[in-house]
């Protein structure tokens, strides 16, 4: 099942289930309760299909990546937070603001957290997983490494629309299938296998709900692998992952 956001032409959003072109208003992200007539996908301006109260990132979760730079495997996931206010979404206009110097694409698989969870196990965390979703982890590298004393990771990675959600949440997919693929101007430019991840989804969710309670409509982005290059202004940037979809935006430079 795929669900996703959009905006109306008078500004009210509606969240609900895509089936055949059509959106199905539901009262919130996972209810059964209908609230309104199905309303045309191509009649809306399709938003992030999560607004997230945390936005967290992984570093260094796949094996490919962890080879190449001669990195140890972690037991527990090293993560960062990303604003929410760096969520944007499928069609956006990403400015790259003077200050962020070199920023790089990172195409990443994203989960969605579905129920409030604190303490629980992988075996738990796998229902606690509303579904996945496609996600740009852009970061700004000299930003990352302008302080040799402290790596400026939120600050990184929090411009505005450097977090790119989309298009759906989908619920029913085999995560250990999936590829994340990377297009830059409809080029390939990163692709893949999400089953070469050091920790898998539930481990994720399991060793992150012992730092802190997760909360339904948490966003947790599962890290990323070789392959992530510079872009600029005037670029096509889309993720896409067979199975929940594509989403892409344009970059900007700022305005004069």
């Amino acid at each position: 099942m795929k669900w996703a956001r959009g905006r109306q032409g008078d500004g009210t959003d509606v969240t609900g289930v895509l089936a055949d072109g059509m959106l199905h208003p539901r009262a919130s992200l996972g209810s059964d309760v209908a609230t309104g007539e199905p309303v045309a996908l191509d009649e809306l301006t399709q938003l992030p299909p999560v607004v997230p109260g945390k936005f967290i990132g992984l570093w260094n979760n796949f094996k490919a990546a962890a080879e190449k730079g001669g990195m140890a495997h972690p037991e527990h996931p090293l993560y960062f937070f990303k604003a929410n206010t760096s969520v944007s979404g499928p069609g956006a206009e990403v400015v790259m603001p003077a200050s962020a110097g070199r920023v790089v694409f990172e195409g990443e698989l994203g989960i969605v957290i579905g129920q409030t969870c604190k303490n629980i196990s992988p075996e738990q965390a796998d229902a606690a997983i509303f579904g996945y979703t496609c996600i740009n982890d852009f970061t700004s590298l000299d930003v990352l490494n302008a302080d040799p004393s402290f790596p400026q990771w939120t600050r990184a990675k929090s411009f505005d629309g450097f977090g790119v959600v989309g298009p759906v949440i989908e619920t029913d997919v085999d995560w250990r299938q999936l590829t994340i693929t990377v297009l830059v101007n409809d080029r390939e430019r990163q692709s893949y296998p999400a089953a070469d991840m050091i920790l898998s989804p539930a481990q994720i969710v399991s060793c992150l709900s012992r730092d802190m309670t997760l909360h339904p409509g948490d966003l947790i982005a599962c890290g990323t692998s070789i392959g992530a290059r510079p872009v600029k202004p005037g670029m096509a940037v889309d993720v896409v992952i067979e199975g929940i979809g594509r989403v892409g935006v344009t970059m900007a430079a700022p305005q004069a």
